[in-house]
């Protein structure tokens, strides 16, 4: 059968920069462009057609925040004689006006203010471009050129928005935050698509169920047990960690005298 997918199938582990190889990465990135490119789709997880889609007016500098609007794709179109056309988003969810890391959006003004003094430069000019956006292959190469430089795993554009999403959910970000912030549909797709990445966070879930087990474990070390009860030494070899503690009155050993 063709075009099946076996939803049992294990899935393949995708490639995505760690903050530290990331911040490696950016460091032999000299052009504030670009900087601000990789570092928007590091942080703010958009899709590489939403980034290169995204125009100055989608930006509030006020409330720092972006707005998802439109994608670019690599599909010529007749009626503008350009090599590119301007979609909708990928889905109804892809909408969306997410927050700006405050670095990022000091880095996006010193751009603004440089791209502004361009001729004819308007707030519909694309953010990573000029009146057109910047060119797929353009883009691609100077990410590998980076990577090399930065001696770095080269990854995909698309594997970018792979690592904001292992950040948030290896940060401890609610899930259903994540799912919106990454314009997912649902939170099964975004669980469907990192579940693997929860991995990190399993001994997070263990030290909760054992801290929550402590409070109702009396720990009563033998040597501070008070003087008015009496110590009977357990006569089985495989239980020297248990004893039982019985009152003066009472000598019969009873189930519920039994203590960890």
């Amino acid at each position: 059968m063709t075009n099946f997918n076996n939803p049992n199938e294990r899935k393949k582990e995708m490639l995505f920069y760690t903050h530290q190889e990331f911040q490696r990465f950016l460091s032999v990135e000299p052009d504030l462009k670009y900087r601000c490119a990789f570092q928007t789709l590091f942080y703010c997880g958009l899709r590489n057609g939403e980034l290169r889609g995204l125009a100055w007016e989608d930006i509030d500098f006020n409330k720092r925040t972006l707005t998802v609007n439109k994608n670019v794709v690599k599909v010529p179109n007749e009626k503008t004689n350009k090599n590119y056309t301007l979609t909708s988003p990928k889905t109804s969810s892809s909408y969306r006006t997410i927050p700006i890391p405050l670095f990022l959006i000091n880095d996006l003004e010193r751009l603004y203010d440089k791209c502004s003094t361009y001729y004819g430069f308007k707030d519909k000019w694309f953010v990573f471009g000029d009146v057109d956006p910047i060119a797929d292959t353009t883009f691609r190469n100077r990410k590998t050129l980076n990577a090399f430089n930065a001696g770095a795993k080269d990854i995909r554009i698309h594997d970018f928005r792979h690592s904001c999403a292992f950040l948030l959910i290896d940060s401890g970000a609610n899930i259903t935050l994540v799912a919106k912030y990454l314009g997912h549909t649902k939170i099964d797709e975004t669980l469907n698509t990192y579940s693997h990445m929860y991995q990190n966070r399993l001994d997070t879930i263990v030290n909760i169920i054992e801290n929550q087990n402590e409070k109702f474990i009396d720990y009563k070390p033998k040597e501070q047990l008070p003087e008015s009860k009496k110590i009977i030494e357990s006569k089985e070899e495989d239980q020297d960690e248990y004893i039982y503690i019985v009152p003066k009155k009472k000598m019969t050993k009873e189930k519920d005298d039994l203590v960890l």
